[in-house]
């Protein structure tokens, strides 16, 4: 069971690896390699949002990155089996992403939240919506009436999603943020001070020029080589969808104690 409280930071290194948020996680290295390829290949289903060029056309330069940034296997003869996410990575990038949310919380910036993985990180965005509301930011809103050739995009427990067939939907892509910040320029709203997000839609955001910053995947290095290159701020290597949401609870808690927002 996931542990209650805020946790320390050993703590929470020790529950991301019980819980395979990080350590020895579900994804295989196959599958790492194989987007790694994917992106280095051109295929912009694996840029989430992004506009990478050929910046990155050598899998082994992803690759370098990724082991850096989130601990897998630098190893490039390792190609089946086990891959890792380095705990120590992660609760790195929490610490950098909670001085983040410190920044919007003392300017009381206005801030978007939005998840293309509603099924494992829904809940961590809105509570840290709430604890920066709670701080005088505000919670941007977005406007009604969008879609993409993938659905609507709607706004719940104020996180942006994406609705399609009365359910919400997985997706990488960068098109339901393209939805949000040109649905406020033709309201003539102001855009973002700062997204927290993930997938495309953290990836598409940086990518216009606002602050972003993400959590991602070890299969998923857009946002690994956006941050690399300064277009997000912070990127957080974890698994996106573990068992249970509930698992990512201490880490939330851990988040916004560091942020001095809990």
């Amino acid at each position: 069971m996931p542990i209650s409280g805020t946790p320390s930071r050993a703590e929470l290194v020790d529950h991301l690896v019980r819980t395979r948020i990080a350590g020895d996680v579900a994804t295989p290295r196959e599958n790492n390699l194989s987007h790694y390829r994917k992106l280095a290949n051109g295929d912009r289903n694996f840029w989430l949002g992004l506009e990478l060029g050929d910046r990155w056309s050598d899998e082994q330069d992803v690759l370098a990155v990724m082991a850096e940034r989130v601990g897998v296997s630098d190893d490039p003869q390792h190609r089946h089996g086990q891959d890792t996410i380095d705990p120590e990575l992660t609760v790195d990038a929490l610490d950098r992403l909670a001085g983040r949310l410190r920044k919007a919380a003392d300017g009381q910036q206005r801030v978007l939240f939005a998840t293309g993985h509603p099924g494992g990180l829904l809940d961590v965005h809105r509570a840290t919506a709430a604890a920066l509301r709670g701080a005088g930011c505000e919670i941007v809103v977005i406007p009604d009436g969008l879609q993409t050739d993938e659905g609507y995009v709607m706004q719940f427990a104020d996180v942006a999603v994406l609705e399609h067939g009365a359910t919400l939907w997985h997706t990488h892509s960068g098109e339901p943020m393209r939805a949000v910040l040109t649905g406020l320029e033709r309201e003539g709203r102001p855009l973002p001070d700062l997204v927290v997000a993930d997938h495309g839609w953290a990836g598409y955001a940086g990518q216009h020029g606002v602050d972003s910053v993400g959590y991602a995947d070890c299969n998923d290095p857009a946002l690994f080589l956006a941050e690399s290159e300064g277009t997000l701020q912070v990127t957080v290597p974890l698994d996106d969808h573990v068992i249970s949401p509930r698992y990512y609870d201490p880490m939330t808690a851990y988040l916004l104690s560091q942020a001095g927002l809990a």
